[in-house]
């Protein structure tokens, strides 16, 4: 049982290289343009990615693709629907902070229609039906709204890209999730790393494409993160 948990607790760096995968054609354009990131811990980081790297390319990938063949993309999607569901109120709570008002009316009202019309969360009914987006608003980018600088890059293990205002930012959003309270712990970080997992399903060609087009993934996975992280603090 413990080795079956941390398999799962290493899949929660997926999200953010996943999420990373996904605006790579922005990142393209924006490369040459955005300044030098603060790198003083190169060559920790360096060894964190190729470590990191290694676990998704042999281990985490290959499980996804796998379990993607055995579970039905709308079992799977439904599953990520009542997860989204759940982290509402991280997302409202860090519009509220940002003084994004509208922002924040829109996630209360997704959170009521998908909790009741769309059975606890499993249809996002509030997008399909009334084309109410979801803000993907947390603290790090509260932080950085206010001014709060990156500070230096840093790859953590497992968990992969981030700097130094945005793990603030991971525990301040820790309170603010639901899934944090539940007991055992053991049992809260099953639940985060299978919704990564399930997230990774649906995205294991974009870190293939991002892996294979780039000599060097190190850079790339670098200014992607912190290219994107500037781009949701400016929206």
């Amino acid at each position: 049982m413990r080795h079956f948990l941390m398999l799962f607790v290493c899949l929660g760096w997926l999200a953010s290289v996943t999420l990373s995968a996904q605006g790579f054609d922005e990142f393209e354009s924006e490369f040459v343009q955005e300044p030098t990131v603060n790198d003083p811990l190169e060559g920790y980081n360096r060894f964190m990615t190729s470590f990191n790297d290694t676990l998704y390319i042999y281990a985490f990938i290959p499980a996804a693709k796998g379990y993607a063949k055995v579970v039905p993309a709308p079992i799977r999607q439904g599953v990520s629907n009542v997860f989204d569901n759940l982290l509402f109120p991280v997302r409202f709570a860090n519009t509220l902070l940002q003084g994004k008002f509208t922002y924040s009316l829109e996630e209360l009202a997704r959170f009521l229609l998908n909790s009741t019309a769309g059975l606890a969360g499993w249809n996002d009914v509030a997008k399909e039906h009334l084309n109410i987006p979801q803000r993907n608003e947390d603290l790090g980018q509260t932080l950085g709204y206010y001014g709060v600088g990156s500070g230096f890059y840093i790859v953590l293990p497992i968990l992969g890209p981030s700097n130094l205002r945005d793990i603030f930012g991971r525990v301040g959003d820790s309170f603010a999730n639901p899934i944090s309270y539940v007991e055992p712990t053991r049992d809260s970080i099953a639940l985060k790393a299978y919704d990564s997992f399930n997230t990774l399903s649906f995205h294991t060609k974009e870190y293939e494409q991002l892996r294979k087009d780039v000599i060097d993934i190190y850079p790339v996975l670098k200014e992607l993160y912190e290219t994107r992280r500037d781009r949701l603090i400016k929206e």
